[in-house]
């Protein structure tokens, strides 16, 4: 699993700093997260490759997470891109994407999917065979959902050695890999497990932004290996928290603590911080395993 952060500020763009975007590479898939003014461009800068995003995922309709969709929409077609694209976020989303196309005479050549979500509820957004995508619903200004990804248990490994001793013909592999127990050339039923490995442990991902302090998504990502929760102020400035609903460095690692997730990684931080190590410093003052988002960094989790 490999996250690439490509910005992790709130409110708007800075001269060395991006607004909300992130890529997510997980299960055989690229998603894109949010897509705050000037994706593109740090999509180009971090060499993603354009045609890998066949799904994006938006939070909520607040410009700091979506002004730069339409003109990714619009650079996709101008490469002449063939794929389907599929976008996930708030009712009203379609709406504000096809107006814009509308008024521009500038149709996409590929097939654009909607998704438009209005549940307050966790639903199932997502399911190949490989991954799946919930919604985490969280409480925001407006209507905003966080995502949880999750992989599929993968195949079980062959024990190449343990397979040939067992004199199974190569036919069966496949099937092995699959967890049946299989008949050998001697019409001998082997059992799976000894001569396959069990499967990598499938990785998890929660995206949480924006959202003030709400303890009661802690069961929609209980065990996560990584959440990304936003902390857009730290203690000092607590106060403007529950007016703006955004939460703080430490509300966070509370999430992160209640839930038991591996590792917390902040982010959304206000512009008004010089020093983004005291978001890091008061977090673990709650929850010790702590990473900071910085535009560019990038995440591998095995």
């Amino acid at each position: 699993m490999k996250l690439t952060i490509l910005g992790c500020f709130s409110a708007t763009p800075r001269t060395l700093g991006n607004t909300t975007s992130q890529i997510l590479e997980i299960g055989n898939h690229m998603f894109l997260i949010d897509c705050g003014e000037g994706t593109q461009v740090q999509l180009r800068r971090h060499k993603v490759k354009f045609s890998r995003i066949k799904h994006i995922f938006i939070s909520h309709l607040h410009g700091d997470h979506f002004f730069g969709l339409v003109g990714l929409i619009s650079t996709f077609r101008l490469l002449t891109r063939e794929a389907d694209l599929h976008i996930y976020g708030p009712k009203g989303i379609k709406e504000v994407v096809t107006l814009q196309m509308k008024l521009a005479d500038s149709w996409t050549n590929y097939k654009l999917y909607f998704h438009e979500l209005t549940s307050t509820e966790s639903e199932l957004i997502f399911e190949d065979d490989d991954v799946e995508v919930h919604t985490i619903p969280l409480d925001h200004r407006i209507y905003t959902n966080g995502y949880m990804f999750k992989e599929k248990t993968g195949d079980r490994k062959l024990n190449i050695d343990a397979a040939e001793e067992a004199n199974i013909d190569v036919a069966y592999y496949r099937k092995l890999k699959q967890g049946f127990d299989i008949k050998n050339e001697d019409g001998i039923l082997i059992n799976n497990e000894t001569v396959t490995f069990p499967p990598e442990r499938p990785k998890s991902y929660a995206f949480c932004s924006d959202t003030a302090y709400k303890k009661d998504i802690a069961p929609l990502i209980k065990n996560v290996d990584v959440l990304y929760h936003e902390s857009t102020f730290l203690d000092a400035h607590a106060h403007l928290a529950p007016k703006t609903k955004h939460s703080t460095a430490k509300e966070a690692a509370s999430i992160a603590k209640l839930a038991n997730v591996g590792t917390l990684i902040l982010g959304h931080y206000s512009s008004r911080y010089p020093d983004l190590e005291a978001f890091r410093k008061e977090a673990k003052t709650v929850f010790k395993e702590v990473e900071l988002a910085e535009d560019g960094k990038v995440f591998n989790f095995y």
